[in-house]
């Protein structure tokens, strides 16, 4: 298994690069990595043509894939799927850089939920919707989305319309877990992180 830090987005709202935002000791990106790392996995990040130098610097010891701009799809699904093309052997567990209240100790327990049941994609729930944005995707599950979109079978490119085409394992959030899945997406949003 590979961990995939998702950080392609244009951070448009936020105004700056959400990955690079500054932690008390480093980033956003770098933090996210070290909590899958801490499950004993490799660990890339996902990032778009224009970030390749920023995250040179910013995620150092961290490996790059940019996006496979010959996909025709963009957002999540896009890093996603061009995660896939460079380790299409590997099962990919994905985290958003931009939910930095996220703990280890819940990837821990979707780590072992994966363990131990068969699915082709294992989610969290948040009253009964999916957290697809912290997620392990198994190397069959993203074949099988690569051909439907081959095929033109994928008429919508969001991260839910793609996971209602898999075979899904989920972990229902308790009220005091949801809090670790805010994401951030404006400047308005970090009052009070």
């Amino acid at each position: 298994m590979t961990g995939i830090i998702l950080c392609g987005g244009l951070s448009t709202r936020m105004g700056s690069d959400k990955g690079l935002i500054k932690t008390e000791v480093t980033n956003w990106a770098t933090d996210a990595a070290r909590k899958l790392q801490d499950l004993g996995m490799l660990v890339k990040a996902s990032i778009n043509t224009l970030q390749e130098h920023h995250y040179t610097n910013g995620l150092p010891g961290v490996d790059l894939i940019t996006d496979n701009i010959t996909l025709p799809v963009k957002g999540p699904l896009l890093g996603l799927l061009s995660a896939h093309i460079a380790n299409p052997t590997e099962d990919l567990f994905v985290l958003a850089c931009d939910m930095p209240l996220m703990e280890t100790t819940l990837l821990k327990e979707l780590y072992n939920l994966y363990q131990k049941t068969d699915a082709e994609a294992f989610i969290f729930t948040n009253e009964g919707e999916a957290e697809p944005l912290c997620a392990i995707y198994t190397s069959a599950a993203l074949q099988k989305i690569m051909t439907m979109l081959q095929e033109g079978q994928l008429t919508r490119f969001s991260m839910k319309f793609t996971l209602d085409n898999l075979r899904l394992a989920t972990l229902p959030l308790k009220e005091d877990q949801k809090k670790y899945f805010r994401n951030f997406n404006a400047h308005a949003d970090l009052n009070g992180l």
